[in-house]
């Protein structure tokens, strides 16, 4: 159940990508950053380049779908939080404060440092970008979610009788799963993957606390599309034509930025959903497997 999408995602998914680039591509343009295609010096039009690579990850979550009842004799919602239906309101919620904390983060540092940043689009072509990434990103950011904070913490609670151990597992794997980003290339796989297992932290937290993968699918979704529209780098591993363009990056600095604005996401969700038992965080997990068949939406991992 984890590979299997993986498979279906680079060998099927990547079709379009690679008909893209065997259409367009030249001597020329065929160098790549860090693995990814140069679309824009292939003259790719960046919104469809978007589009291209969020195809595989659509494609990953349909074979996670169809594949989960047949495999693992379980409802594909058990993975979500647990069987019940889904919370809608914490998608949204989290996806708010994500982009409100974002955008205030995206100011402070536009102010403190001017120079290092430059407009990189005013156009009419913004507008269709914020459409794909508001239609297309939400799947990427439910495939990833729902893989590691939904299916595989369940399986490591079951393993391991806890909550850190899943949380910290599935993390790095988060991370890992980064390992061929640009960004890796760029600024060295020791310097950015903390900031990949920090996001895993973040978002895995609140799934313990509150039952359910909603509130990191939301803060998920609401992250990579406000990076889509409103700011790129040269090193991005995706490439967009976002607002604004920042010229140096400096990861450690944005290491810090993310911890703080991730403390700060944690604080805001617990004044709203009023979470009290964090020693649940902590206590060992009891009994954690009951008998799951096709018949019943019931399943009870420790974690949901």
């Amino acid at each position: 159940m984890s590979v299997a999408p993986f498979i279906a995602s680079n060998f099927i998914g990547s079709i379009p990508i690679l008909i893209v680039v065997f259409l367009n591509a030249s001597p020329e343009t065929m160098a790549v950053s860090g693995g990814m295609p140069d679309f824009a010096a292939m003259g790719v039009d960046l919104n469809f380049a978007l589009a291209l690579m969020i195809f595989p990850f659509i494609l990953a979550l349909l074979t996670f779908f169809l594949m989960i009842k047949p495999i693992n004799l379980r409802p594909f919602k058990t993975v979500i939080n647990g069987g019940r239906p889904v919370r809608w309101g914490r998608i949204f919620t989290s996806a708010f404060v994500w982009l409100v904390i974002s955008g205030a983060y995206l100011y402070f540092i536009i102010k403190e440092d001017p120079s290092n940043f430059v407009i990189n689009n005013t156009s009419n072509s913004l507008i269709i970008l914020a459409v794909v990434a508001i239609c297309l990103i939400p799947f990427q950011a439910a495939f990833e979610e729902i893989l590691f904070r939904g299916y595989l913490m369940q399986g490591f609670a079951v393993l391991t009788r806890n909550r850190w151990m899943p949380i910290l597992f599935t993390s790095v794997l988060f991370g890992l799963m980064h390992s061929f980003n640009p960004e890796i290339a760029e600024y060295g796989f020791f310097t950015m993957m903390p900031q990949y297992i920090l996001f895993g932290i973040v978002f895995a937290i609140p799934v313990m606390l509150d039952g359910g993968i909603e509130i990191a699918i939301g803060a998920h979704a609401a992250n990579n599309a406000f990076l889509s529209v409103f700011l790129t780098t040269k090193a991005s591993a995706l490439q967009t034509p976002a607002m604004y363009m920042q010229i140096t990056t400096h990861p450690w600095k944005e290491f810090a930025g993310l911890a703080i604005s991730s403390a700060l996401f944690l604080i805001i969700l617990l004044l709203i959903y009023k979470w009290k038992d964090f020693g649940l965080l902590f206590r060992k997990i009891e009994n954690p497997v009951k008998v799951e068949t096709v018949q019943s939406d019931a399943i009870d991992t420790g974690v949901f």
